[in-house]
């Protein structure tokens, strides 16, 4: 059998990019493919050698100089972003921008965020959809969203055009919940915060489009995220690629994966409501829902009313007291999932269930995959 040649055209700046190139990798060795990962041209530039003679490449597409190279050397190419344009002689494996949206959307709100923002400036590390989905599912969910634009690259770039950035936040309203491109975005929103005096989370709470184990948990407050399925993207696309080096056909359907979860930290801590009374059912919601608390519990708890619990939550935040239960349960369980090892007999007992099958029950029925199908595709 031939040895491949596969190239690999990743960043490894961050955290996605070192996940999709570790699984790229890891499944690559396996195959016994001969790997060339991440080779520069003379500008410091992801650039094939023009003496390589591969058999196909996996490619982060962010220049049309790469397009344009790849293109040249009629192989096989998966491309896992979503920053430039869909080719039909190439493949793609994405991140779900739908799914990272209503993520994002539902994380915020059950902050009781209502005032919402968004802050993608185009730098070239994702594509205008992130920020068009997210503007999308908050005005579906009957909120309005302001969009931060950027007229031409003026005032030194988006790096450092701290003005423009801090007078658009001066003039929307707070508590105000924005939605980050990605880590870099949201590192400089801290920035330009701690400038203008703006308290975080209270005035304004920051979600960022992706994770990033050094930017957020650098930065200060520490920057909430959502975890995208980066490993997955990696060895997604190269199943996918050694299905078109056999001769398969390229698929002008991209497969898009969907994040794993957000990692909540500081910058959206808070719980943005005026009454002090819901914002003590909600705490005692999120402290209790994996003891199996139910709704007259909660009531109990706060010495309301069960109508009076109803009431509030359907008039503020627009779901049921049960929904809110049923939702943080199942928040502790992915988290329990994804970060530990524990047997799903074992997470059903710290997170409020009867037993294993009980939780796997309810799971699938909630999320149309059971848990172990859920910890194996992540």
């Amino acid at each position: 059998m031939k040895n491949l040649h596969v190239g690999i055209l990743v960043e490894t700046e961050d955290t996605w990019g070192r996940n999709i190139v570790e699984s790229v990798c890891r499944f690559g060795q396996k195959e016994k493919w001969t790997l060339l990962i991440g080779p520069r041209n003379e500008q410091g530039q992801l650039s094939l050698p023009r003496v390589w003679g591969g058999d196909g490449v996996i490619a982060a597409f962010r220049q049309p100089s790469t397009v344009q190279q790849l293109k040249q050397l009629q192989v096989p190419v998966v491309d896992v972003s979503s920053t430039l344009k869909k080719k039909d002689w190439f493949a793609r494996v994405e991140t779900d921008d739908r799914a990272r949206a209503k993520m994002a959307v539902e994380h915020l709100v059950s902050r009781g965020i209502q005032h919402f923002a968004c802050y993608a400036p185009s730098i070239g590390r994702y594509s205008d959809l992130r920020a068009t989905e997210f503007k999308a599912c908050v005005e579906s969910a009957g909120y309005q969203c302001a969009m931060y634009t950027l007229d031409g690259q003026s005032e030194g770039g988006w790096l450092t055009n701290y003005a423009k950035a801090g007078q658009w936040l001066a003039k929307l309203p707070r508590p105000l919940g924005v939605f980050a491109g990605d880590p870099y975005p949201a590192r400089q929103l801290i920035e330009i915060c701690a400038l203008d005096g703006i308290r975080i989370p209270d005035d304004v709470a920051i979600l960022s489009g992706d994770d990033d184990e050094l930017l957020c948990n650098v930065a200060t407050p520490q920057i909430s995220s959502i975890e995208l399925a980066s490993h997955r993207i990696g060895e997604t696309a190269a199943k996918l690629l050694k299905r078109l080096m056999s001769g398969a056909q390229v698929s002008l359907h991209t497969r898009s994966i969907p994040p794993l979860r957000i990692r909540a930290r500081q910058s959206t801590n808070l719980l943005a409501i005026d009454d002090p009374e819901l914002v003590r059912m909600l705490r005692t919601i999120r402290e209790h829902a994996k003891d199996g608390i139910s709704v007259a519990e909660v009531a109990n708890a706060c010495c309301v009313s069960r109508r009076t619990l109803e009431q509030k939550f359907k008039e503020q935040l627009g779901r049921t007291p049960g929904e809110e239960i049923r939702r943080t349960k199942f928040e502790n369980v992915r988290r329990l999932l994804l970060d530990t090892d524990k047997s799903i007999e074992s997470i059903a007992y710290d997170s409020g269930f009867a037993s294993g099958a009980s939780l796997s029950q309810a799971f699938q029925k909630y999320f149309n995959e059971t848990p172990g199908e859920y910890r194996r595709s992540r």
